[in-house]
């Protein structure tokens, strides 16, 4: 297990974001789609592990089938919804020839699925709330310098905090509770 690096918010994330995002773009042309920049590097000014975060967002199962079959044409390995609904996760090579850009999780997400409302009520709520995003990167470094090698201890030691924010931006009890399972759980097995 690699050591988790919690890195102070680098404007570089956008650049590479963008690089992402005109790739993708040309990739899935002609399947109806719009991606988005979520998770810390999303925030200006969060503290991030410098891992990027794209969701990909398609409105019906037919979509999610092209898109994933689109994705496998610049080698993207597809590795299925890993016990999230709606949400389908592809693996990052640094190998690929296609990838020019920084390190990345790339999902595909169903348009109006609750795994994507998380990604995109914590991104706005940070956003919008610098305290908020000074508490959470202050608590990501902590947990980092706690948990250098165990990811699961340090998304398990987020999961509180992340939860209070969604509650505060409007999510439901019960799908709080369904994230807090989730984050709670071992992370599977890279193939």
């Amino acid at each position: 297990m690699r050591k988790i690096t919690v890195l102070p918010y680098d404007p570089a994330w956008q650049t590479e974001y963008a690089k992402a995002h005109t790739f993708l773009t040309h990739t899935l042309q002609g399947i109806p789609h719009t991606i988005e920049h979520v998770g810390s590097t999303s925030v200006p000014g969060l503290a991030a592990k410098p891992i990027l975060d794209i969701d990909i967002i398609v409105a019906t199962p037919a979509l999610v089938q092209q898109t994933i079959q689109r994705l496998a044409t610049v080698g993207y390995q597809h590795r299925g919804n890993l016990g999230i609904p709606g949400r389908e996760a592809f693996a990052y090579d640094p190998a690929n020839p296609h990838i020019t850009w920084l390190e990345h999780h790339l999902y595909l997400c169903l348009a109006d699925t609750e795994s994507l409302t998380n990604h995109l009520l914590l991104r706005d709520h940070l956003r919008a709330n610098p305290q908020a995003a000074q508490a959470y990167g202050d608590l990501k470094k902590q947990l980092a310098q706690q948990f250098p090698h165990n990811i699961d201890a340090y998304i398990e030691g987020k999961t509180a905090l992340i939860t209070q924010f969604l509650a505060q931006a409007g999510m439901q009890t019960d799908s709080l509770e369904r994230i807090t399972a989730v984050n709670q759980q071992k992370d599977p097995p890279t193939p």
